[in-house]
């Protein structure tokens, strides 16, 4: 009977590598905490805490570098966050409202000074033709004329 190459691993090898994936702990965050600010009181030596607590102390001083960073970021003010999808899509409406705002008041300009681009009839005044213009062009749903009228005689 022939032999099979070294290339698969002894069943013995497969079980000591899932018992130590197995083992492995993750820490949530809250722990990590802990662990690093009873570190930082002092009270007992790195050492002794991490034999406690059953990690190993790089583990600890990584911990509480990064614990340390996070807070500088957070004085510093740097509180950037990622958007929810909600306010990615409640942004992404009101960018839309706001464009089509936008198109209709430049609609509106072109239109205006195209009007007011002709010669001034007898009998009109600039302003007066504005205000007409304006009560033709406007919609009803959009400002009251009174309101627009305000506004184009104190510009």
């Amino acid at each position: 009977m022939r032999q099979k190459s070294g290339s698969e691993k002894p069943p013995a090898e497969d079980a000591i590598r899932d018992i130590r994936r197995a083992t492995r702990r993750h820490f949530p965050a809250e722990e990590k905490i802990r662990i690093v600010l009873e570190g930082l009181r002092g009270e007992e030596s790195i050492a002794e805490l991490c034999r406690r607590e059953g990690i190993a102390s790089s583990m600890y001083y990584g911990w509480s570098k990064e614990f340390l960073e996070a807070g500088k970021r957070r004085l510093a003010g740097d509180t950037a966050r990622a958007a929810t999808s909600d306010e990615v899509k409640d942004l992404r409406r009101q960018a839309q409202a706001l464009k089509e705002v936008v198109a209709d008041l430049t609609l509106e300009n072109r239109l205006l000074k195209k009007r007011m681009a002709r010669p001034v009839c007898k009998g009109f005044d600039r302003e007066r033709r504005k205000i007409s213009l304006l009560q033709r062009i406007r919609p009803r749903r959009c400002l009251p004329a009174k309101m627009e009228i305000r506004a184009l005689r104190s510009s």
